[in-house]
């Protein structure tokens, strides 16, 4: 299991905008349902950070995201939205318990 983490922070005007297009690519997946992956964003209390968490099982799920019409509409413009830009972390994971069970 592969799983990243990207952080970056929008100017201040863009935050309402970037946040609608992370719901837009939310919107897709749930509707799409591509197994092997999964997505979180997260706003910090800043207004204007982001975080998102991606893991896929395989190379081909991770493609996944990238595929998403509301992803590249979301890519499109990011450069322009960032006061930062992306950074992507790979991550390992340690441990966990219980996270993100609903």
């Amino acid at each position: 299991m592969k799983r990243k983490m990207i952080r970056y922070t929008v100017k201040p005007d863009r935050a309402a905008e970037n946040e609608a297009l992370i719901a837009q690519v939310f919107e897709q997946l749930h509707l799409e349902r591509p197994a092997g992956f999964g997505y979180a964003a997260f706003k910090l209390d800043d207004g204007v950070s982001f975080i998102h968490l991606v893991s896929h099982e395989t190379e081909d799920n991770g493609k996944a995201l990238g595929d998403l019409s509301a992803h590249k509409a979301f890519r499109a413009g990011v450069s322009d939205r960032c006061e930062s830009q992306p950074v992507t972390i790979d991550l390992k994971e340690i441990g966990s318990y219980a996270f993100f069970s609903e």
